[in-house]
């Protein structure tokens, strides 16, 4: 279909037979402006205008004919057929000066994608003199990619501003707007590139408003393209993926455009800290733009695959893509980008090989180079800290303090700034100006106002007098991190503690600003270093109390509770909390627990807290009970994790059939003991985590608060946790919270349930569950219902087949009968239910980028009031679900709390795949009255 467009001739009819010898330039004129609304129709139409005007000899035809082809050839993402076109335009003897430049102009981008922006900037030079003021204008639009590119932003926004002012005044023609609208565009990001958020956005979307006011739909569509990282940068993460989805519908049948925006929205990913997310993008954008012979962009884009490779853990990987890029921008000319490059590749041999003298010393040095561009003052920093600690670890103290001291001279706070001598990218610029045809010899040496006003706009800033000195930032959070070594190293562990508590607080005040719980926890990354620090220094002292408020303080960074909670406070909780309701301790309900499953016999001593925390390659444990608070060293953090994966893998086995029959019934659950591998799996965790503390929990109830590879433990797996209540939670605060807005209950709630497809017993489950509850109703398993029970009803109960997404554990998701409830539709809820039990696969499994943020289904309930969330940690097979629900909601309704409920009906089914999130102490119904003596 051909696009219509008021004022363009309907070039794609028009033949050589029809065409006369004067009409040849107009319709090739036709073409050239047809070629960003309708690429396809204009190759075509310029293809025939090139046949007639060669036969007829028409020179000035055949050049701009050739210059349609190569703007319509580029914007398919053939770069190789795009130059091809612009050189034979340019080479064609015979026509007017200016046509042969215009081509020139068109070719400067193309050059430039191609991976040559210095030859870009000659051509420009040689363009310049044979153009009209307009075009001149339009030229600078195009030189402002290269100078970009080569990291020459201050010159690149220059030639921007004045490509706008004059086009802004033009007659106002089609391609008038055009230029417009992309000097708008290739401002807006040049902006990006200095990290300067709202002048992007404000460019981005003028080009957007201008583009679709001309109907120049293709360019719209490529300014709509860049809306995905905008609003990543902005903290809108979910509108991101719902704008980069429509850009993807937009740009199909584009694909070196597609991938281009790929790559873009992967960097705002990578630094909105979500590596994982960035990678999938960039092994998709990298294969297109290596096809279309997009250079530059292909550049860019594997650094940006080599920063996700690193930060995803394959270190190997990153350390090849990062040489491979490094070799491509040296290539390029692209030496203001190098140091980037070098940057990822001491950070993967870091990682590969550790610390050494030779690798401390090219940290520093790359550091140095970072710190010359203004772009680069964070990663400067942050790589500086870096060389510093590493410093430490090769036990180089005075390198260390003059790393440090480097980073902590900044007077005042981390806003204020420190002036450094050297010029804006002067040293990046050294090698590329003596090649430049744009630069003069002379800069800044005798330089006159009325000798710079005198020459052409486009080389009037590359004459001025030396720039102003660069601006050095230290980010807040590098600075205290900074400071808080430096005491360390003085001997001042009180203020080297209160440096690390400043700087964890910055970094709270950024991520809560933040309404999206994956882009809050991703940002929260960023004080992960800081509350290590403080942690090391609390455990060196086995201080109980100091261990836990930086544990709960760095786990507020990420998922803000109302108030992070001190200790006092939850040893009162603890002390308080009853797990069994009213009833009388060590009674079951009736006489006996439902179907002879006895609840756990409480004592007199409430409940325990164990609290986990990660430090450095060690765990630990925080216990704290209504008497005392004490921290247990565990043992190594990797021994652990590998202890956790054997359990899940022997529990799948199992569950799937799979593993030795020797210990398995023929029906029914596995009855686990000595020699069968889910008992010694369970037991080997169980040791690790428990044995050096069960004399400090004794046998209570439990609060746990797990860190790292703990978050997929299913703990009623545990021998040392058999029938014992167990309520997991993100941070004794978290857990606090949950307790708080848990509804008390006055009567029987209502309790709505609904079965998914492909389960055989899910339809039995929820019989069970409804007959079970006296206010008890199904619900039909869609999203609409779904969404309407999920605001009324106090207990919602869903069997169905749940997804965990280990990357993008947000996209995890419970199946129902017309598509997925996934855990981003969750956070629109203005309301939870008390209670929600997930009698699905998976479903409680979570990751956490930073402590205190579980992501996934039941952390997602939990965010939106839920006070209680019953979930699967493992597969489960359909009829073990069946047993342990219909038992778990027997005793929900005679009054047990869920964690009571849980652990009784596990220990009783022998099914041991589901935990309890958040408040498992407090009952959902009120307990049977009994008669007082």
């Amino acid at each position: 279909m051909t696009s219509a467009h008021p004022g363009l001739p309907r070039v794609s009819r028009l033949t050589a037979a029809g065409l006369v010898t004067g009409g040849l330039v107009g319709a090739a004129e036709a073409a050239v402006l047809r070629s960003v609304v309708d690429p396809r129709q204009a190759m075509l139409a310029a293809q025939a205008v090139l046949s007639a005007a060669e036969a007829r000899g028409v020179a000035e035809a055949a050049v701009v004919a050739l210059r349609a082809m190569g703007l319509a050839a580029r914007e398919l993402g053939d770069l190789e057929a795009a130059e091809r076109h612009l050189r034979r335009a340019v080479a064609t003897p015979g026509a007017p000066p200016e046509r042969p430049a215009q081509a020139r102009l068109s070719l400067v981008t193309v050059r430039t994608e191609r991976g040559h922006p210095l030859q870009a900037l000659r051509i420009a030079a040689l363009a310049w003199p044979a153009l009209s003021p307009l075009d001149r204008a339009k030229l600078d639009t195009q030189r402002a990619v290269a100078l970009a590119h080569l990291g020459r932003y201050q010159e690149a926004v220059a030639a921007c501003d004045r490509a706008v002012q004059v086009l802004a005044a033009a007659p106002g023609t089609v391609d008038d707007h055009r230029f417009l609208a992309g000097g708008l565009l290739n401002r807006g990001l040049v902006h990006a590139f200095r990290g300067d958020w709202d002048a992007a956005m404000g460019d981005v979307t003028a080009c957007l408003e201008l583009a679709r006011h001309a109907g120049l739909d293709h360019l719209a569509r490529l300014a709509a393209a860049n809306l995905p990282f905008v609003a990543v940068r902005r903290g809108d993460v979910a509108g991101a993926f719902g704008h980069y989805r429509a850009a993807e519908d937009a740009l199909f049948g584009f694909p070196e455009r597609l991938a281009t925006m790929r790559a873009d929205f992967a960097g705002a990913l990578l630094a909105a800290q979500q590596p994982g997310e960035a990678r999938e993008l960039l092994t998709r954008a990298v294969p297109d733009l290596e096809a279309s012979g997009a250079h530059v962009a292909l550049a860019d884009a594997r650094l940006k695959l080599a920063r996700a490779e690193l930060l995803t853990g394959d270190a190997r990987r990153a350390l090849a893509v990062a040489e491979r890029a490094a070799r491509d921008l040296e290539a390029q000319g692209r030496r203001s980008w190098l140091p980037l490059a070098r940057e990822v590749v001491l950070r993967a041999r870091l990682a590969l090989d550790g610390p050494a003298p030779a690798l401390l010393e090219a940290l520093v040095a790359c550091a140095g180079e970072l710190e010359r561009d203004p772009a680069h003052q964070g990663g400067a920093a942050a790589l500086r800290l870096e060389a510093a600690e590493v410093a430490l670890a090769l036990d180089d103290r005075p390198t260390a303090l003059t790393q440090l001291t480097h980073l902590t001279t900044v007077p005042g706070d981390a806003s204020q700034d420190v002036r450094d001598s050297t010029a804006v990218g002067s040293a990046a610029r050294a090698g590329s100006e003596a090649e430049s045809p744009d630069h003069g010899r002379g800069r800044g040496r005798g330089v006159t106002p009325a000798k710079v006003a005198s020459l052409p706009p486009a080389l009037q800033e590359l004459v001025r007098a030396p720039e102003a000195p660069v601006v050095r930032r230290v980010p807040g959070p590098v600075l205290r991190h900074a400071m808080a070594l430096e005491a360390e190293l003085r001997g001042d562990t009180a203020a080297a503690l209160r440096a690390a508590r400043d700087g964890l607080a910055e970094v709270g005040s950024q991520a809560g600003a933040f309404d999206d719980p994956a882009l809050r926890a991703h940002m929260a990354r960023a004080g992960e270093r800081l509350a290590g620090l403080g942690l090391r220094l609390a455990v060196r002292d086995r201080d109980a109390a100091e261990v836990f408020a930086w544990a709960e303080r760095w786990r507020a960074v990420a998922a803000p509770p109302p108030h992070v909670a001190d200790l006092d406070e939850v040893r009162a909780a603890l002390s308080e909390a009853s797990p069994v309701g009213d009833r009388p301790c060590g009674t079951a309900p009736d006489g006996g627990g439902a179907g002879g499953a006895a609840p756990y016999e409480v004592g007199q001593h409430g409940m325990a807290l164990v609290e986990f925390v990660a430090v450095g390659g060690s765990l630990v444990a925080v216990v704290v009970t209504e008497e005392r608070a004490v921290v247990r060293r565990l043992g190594g953090l990797e021994e652990v994790a590998e202890a956790v994966v054997h359990l899940r893998y022997a529990l799948r086995r199992h569950t799937l059939g799979d593993g030795p029959p020797a210990n398995r019934p023929v029906l029914g659950p596995p009855a686990h003991g000595p020699g069968d591998p889910v008992w010694e799996a369970a037991r080997e965790v169980g040791r690790l985590l428990f044995r050096p503390v069960e004399a400090d929990a004794g046998d209570r109830p439990l609060v746990v608060v797990p860190a790292g590879p703990l978050h997929t433990v299913p703990w009623a797996a545990l021998p040392e946790l058999r029938g014992r209540p167990v309520s997991v939670a993100a941070s004794a605060s978290a857990w606090l919270a949950a307790g708080r807005r848990a509804p008390v209950p006055a009567g029987p709630p209502e309790v709505a349930a609904a079965a998914g497809p492909g389960l055989a017993h899910a339809r039995a489950e929820v019989d069970r569950v409804v007959a079970g509850h006296p206010r008890g109703r199904e619900v039909p398993a869609r999203g609409g219902p779904m969404m309407e029970a999920l605001a009324s009803a106090g207990v919602l109960h869903l069997a169905a087949h749940g997804v965990f997404h280990a990357r993008s554990p947000l996209l995890s998701s419970i199946t129902l009968d017309d598509g997925p409830l996934m855990a981003y539709d969750l956070l629109r809820l203005p309301s939870a239910p008390g209670l929600v039990v997930l009698s699905a696969c998976d479903s409680g499994m979570a990751r956490a980028p930073a402590e205190g943020a579980p992501l996934g289904l039941a952390g997602a309930f939990l965010a939106r009031g839920t006070a209680c969330v019953v979930a699967g940690m493992v597969p489960v097979r359909d009829d073990d679900a069946l047993s342990v629900m219909t038992l778990f909601h027997e005793l929900l309704a005679r009054g047990e709390p869920p964690a009571t409920a849980l652990a009784a009906a596990s220990a009783k089914t022998e099914v041991t795949g589901f935990a309890c999130f958040g408040a498992g102490h407090r009952p959902v119904t009120p307990p049977p009255r009994h008669p007082t003596a």
